[in-house]
């Protein structure tokens, strides 16, 4: 009785952390993307400048990173050489660079909601992108469910009350670079045995991105600040704001190492509900019926490629040849989190 209680009450631990790690993930991706709106739309606080506050998230998530390993040691660096440094992070690094100031910008111009419904988008794009790049296998199948996607997005844009192209284009870039650098991230690190968590992903690439950032900075923003000579720098909200998008990358860590692929995914549409509803409730943007005709389309879509992303990797796991029970589903777990990490924008960042 003694063994078997004690076995419930670890299985009953494990759910709840599980649970509470979903919970934490949910809020401060949720908080991010809602914060950044709050920064850097024009009718509320009112600080346009997605390159500047990306360059403050980078500077404090690169000092922080360096702290974390190599001041308390939470986590072990990647050894990595010079040669692989240049040729295979500092090409991800720009492309991250550019993925987040497009990303960023799209806050300007578009709402919360309509946002979340083009991010479904990314599917597609990685998919394609992988194709193009023969890192995966052109499937008709596959193909067919990545234009059910982009057709319920397009369904979803028709009915933007708030159409803006401009906005919309940034949006699409940003997916494309994201997605660029995802595939990436496989081709050029993944395949050569170098697999980076948020946090040393963070240590590697955010000064990367903090300096190719510079160079947009210097010649879009740097002198419009110059003569806007009242705004002085709130500590306070963009202190919060980078910590929150730091803590992010955390509680990433924390998610996908303690819980399933699966569980990442339920998560992030969990997420992307509430943001929708907070949209419309609170920030009172406008959710029309077609708007979300078409992103449940593309929800659909979205959730059948998840689910034929786990069965692929079961079957490839079940090919392998017999180890050991627990041997066998590490082996599995550790697959599913690189292939979560690729399909996912982890947001690192909103």
């Amino acid at each position: 009785m003694g063994k078997g209680g004690s076995l419930s009450d670890g299985v009953l631990r494990k759910i709840l952390l599980s649970y509470a790690y979903v919970g934490i993930w949910i809020f401060l991706s949720f908080t991010v993307i809602v914060f950044n709106k709050f920064i850097l739309d024009r009718k509320l606080y009112g600080w346009p400048y997605p390159v500047s506050l990306t360059l403050i998230h980078m500077s404090f998530c690169s000092v922080l990173a360096f702290i974390l390993i190599n001041v308390l040691r939470v986590v072990e660096p990647v050894s990595m050489s010079r040669e692989l440094f240049l040729n295979s992070v500092v090409p991800i690094g720009a492309l991250y660079s550019l993925s987040l100031w497009l990303s960023n910008s799209a806050y300007i111009y578009l709402s919360v909601s309509f946002i979340q419904m083009l991010k479904a988008l990314m599917p597609v794009a990685v998919y394609s992108i992988g194709v193009s790049l023969k890192k995966d296998a052109f499937h008709l199948k596959t193909m067919l469910n990545m234009l059910s996607i982009s057709l319920g997005v397009a369904i979803a844009a028709y009915g933007e009350a708030k159409f803006d192209a401009w906005g919309v284009m940034l949006q699409l870039g940003a997916l494309v670079f994201e997605a660029t650098r995802l595939v990436l991230i496989q081709i050029l690190l993944t395949s050569k045995g170098i697999n980076l968590n948020p946090i040393t992903s963070l240590y590697y690439v955010a000064p990367c991105c903090f300096v190719f950032l510079l160079i947009p900075w210097f010649f879009v923003e740097l002198p419009i600040l110059r003569e806007n000579s009242s705004f002085r720098l709130d500590f306070w909200v963009f202190g919060t704001n980078a910590f929150c998008a730091f803590a992010l990358n955390l509680a990433v860590f924390l998610l996908v190492g303690k819980t399933s692929a699966l569980t990442m995914n339920v998560a992030g549409v969990v997420k992307d509900w509430l943001l929708i509803a907070f949209s419309w409730s609170v920030i009172k943007d406008t959710v029309t019926p077609i708007n979300l005709f078409g992103y449940g389309l593309a929800f659909l879509g979205v959730g059948y490629y998840n689910h034929l992303k786990l069965q692929a990797l079961k079957a490839k796991e079940a090919q392998k040849k017999p180890a050991p029970e627990g041997n066998d589903e590490e082996a599995g777990r550790l697959e599913e989190r690189e292939s979560e990490a690729a399909g996912e924008k982890r947001a690192s960042q909103a």
